[in-house]
């Protein structure tokens, strides 16, 4: 019996150092989280043409100009506008009238040669009175609202030919990739005002397209946003 006590003293030491060690091998939980890697904003940088490369070709005057990367590549999206002018291309009923032009491209830079991915080409022809065709003033936006590393491209432009204060027809594109969502409707004007004394609105009615109906909520969320800031 006396040889026996040696002996478990030996085992119960051995067991002991063993459970130790095993403790000393388990990851918390908590720390196992902290590896996972972080998803990183675009980086959008503001270009001119000076930084555009050579194949790069456009019409009217440049009003935004960007570049970024991300996972369909290097990037450039650019907006122009003619302003007021004569296009001898359309065809002109009033001997005083004008036109007035509106273009956004999105090209991807390969080799420093484009390849256009879309474009976007709107007009108003042939006005003898107030022409407008321009983009919405602080309303060219890049996001990535669903977080997939391919970039959202948010155009608003209103067009109109008019001779009173009447509603512009008013639009809102977004691409993201070829993939195109759309939102048309009318900004909206006040008018006048009754008699409480209360100002009066027409227009500021709109319609969303299929791609924004069935598509993430957070571009419909935005897409609306949008629109209300800038309805009047």
């Amino acid at each position: 019996m006396k040889k026996l006590i040696p002996i478990l003293i030996l085992l119960n030491v051995i067991f002991i150092s063993c459970k130790q060690e095993t403790k000393t091998l388990t990851i918390e939980p908590e720390k196992a989280k902290t590896i996972e890697p972080k998803k990183e904003s675009l980086q959008i940088t503001d270009i001119d043409s000076s930084q555009f490369p050579k194949s790069l070709k456009y019409e009217g005057f440049i009003k935004n100009a960007v570049r970024w990367k991300d996972k369909l590549g290097d990037n450039i999206v650019i907006t122009t506008e003619t302003g007021s002018h004569r296009n001898e291309k359309f065809q002109h009923e009033f001997d005083d009238s004008g036109d007035a032009e509106l273009f956004a491209h999105h090209f991807l830079v390969k080799n420093n040669q484009v390849i256009q991915i879309w474009k976007v080409y709107d007009y108003i022809d042939d006005c003898p009175v107030d022409i407008v065709a321009s983009f919405v003033k602080n309303s060219f936006k890049i996001t990535d609202l669903d977080n997939n590393g391919i970039a959202e491209i948010w155009l608003m432009y209103k067009i109109v030919c008019h001779g009173d204060v009447s509603p512009c027809e008013m639009k809102i594109i977004m691409y993201e990739g070829k993939q195109k969502f759309a939102m048309h409707g009318e900004n909206k004007v006040q008018t006048g005002i009754d008699d409480n004394g209360e100002k009066t609105f027409e227009g500021g009615n709109y319609k969303l397209d299929a791609a924004f109906e069935i598509g993430p909520k957070v571009f419909k969320d935005f897409a609306l946003n949008l629109w209300n800031k800038n309805i009047i």
